[in-house]
């Protein structure tokens, strides 16, 4: 049963891979286009309610900026393109994956709100040129740090993949020795990296079923948080200006709840089909498979944002 589900799994991804690859998505981003100008007129009116002390009124704020983080994020974005493949290209508990999803989202949020007090407060910034940073020079080392983030699981799952051939080739000349001698060998694929000769080839799959340490946890938030969200600055300037920043701040890490709801459920689709790419395999065989997922899902990173930071720069 399941492994019924996990390949389910992978059918979904599947089929949402080629409804990308046809088109599907700008559909998808239209709508969510849409959704996010359909709540303007809300969100201004939550705005006004809360700066006149109606009853409630914060309440109304922050659902309102909750739905406007979810119609956000139900569109085309690097924070669930980031989140989603790294899920594929490494074999990380749904968890600690969930996790990083809403750090990044909420890190996204305190983003803006930085961005807005120092433009405002320190700088003397106008609403334009603080827009004009995000979308332009964080957008841009966003994205650089989404193809940095690609690049290097191109490198690790290259190098995974060159050590598992030449544990391979020690493992035949290892083989070939003892045969000479007449001995007797006992394959124990159970094992992972280890054959059953008294040396491993690499490391366990519990070993790599993890966040590879603080430096990818900080990278995948980093590489998501650097680009705030435009909807968050604008109200975040708007509150400011109307001496109700306090609500602004809300409504802003209400919507990172939003975007975090939508990327969490990347995660599980990436833990999900990663799962069912791998079912039935044994444990030797997924510790062969898994460099080369590494590797083809860092490459689909790497390329995809370096050709959009192509056209920011």
């Amino acid at each position: 049963m399941r492994r019924v589900v996990m390949l389910v799994g992978l059918a979904v991804a599947v089929g949402l891979a080629l409804v990308w690859g046809l088109g599907g998505l700008e559909a998808l981003g239209r709508w969510a286009a849409e959704a996010q100008r359909a709540l303007q007129a809300p969100l201004a009116g939550a705005v006004r309610a809360v700066k006149a002390g109606e009853p409630a009124a914060w309440a109304g704020l922050v659902s309102v900026c909750f739905l406007y983080g979810l119609a956000h994020a139900a569109g085309p974005g690097h924070g669930k393109f980031l989140i989603g493949g790294y899920g594929v290209a490494r074999r990380v508990r749904l968890a600690p994956l969930a996790a990083v999803a809403l750090a990044s989202s909420l890190a996204q949020a305190a983003v803006a709100v930085v961005l807005v007090y120092a433009g405002v407060l320190v700088l003397g910034w106008t609403r334009e040129r603080m827009v004009g940073l995000a979308e332009g020079a964080l957008a841009a080392a966003s994205w650089a740090a989404m193809a940095g983030i690609g690049l290097w699981l191109v490198w690790r799952g290259a190098r995974g993949v060159w050590r598992g051939r030449a544990g391979q080739e020690g493992d035949r000349h290892h083989h070939h020795h003892h045969h000479h001698h007449g001995h007797d060998h006992h394959h124990d694929d159970a094992q992972g990296g280890a054959c059953g000769c008294g040396h491993a080839h690499g490391p366990t799959v519990a070993e790599v079923a993890q966040l590879t340490g603080w430096r990818d946890t900080m990278a995948l938030i980093t590489g998501v948080a650097l680009r705030p969200c435009s909807g968050a600055l604008f109200l975040l300037i708007l509150t400011f200006q109307l001496g109700i920043g306090a609500a602004g701040v809300a409504g802003a890490f209400a919507m990172g709840l939003g975007v975090a709801v939508v990327t969490i459920g990347v995660a599980v689709l990436a833990v999900w089909s990663r799962e069912g790419a791998l079912a039935g395999m044994g444990e030797a065989r997924i510790w062969r498979a898994l460099p080369m997922l590494e590797l083809a899902a860092g490459a689909v990173i790497a390329a995809l944002a370096l050709g959009i930071l192509g056209t920011v720069i």
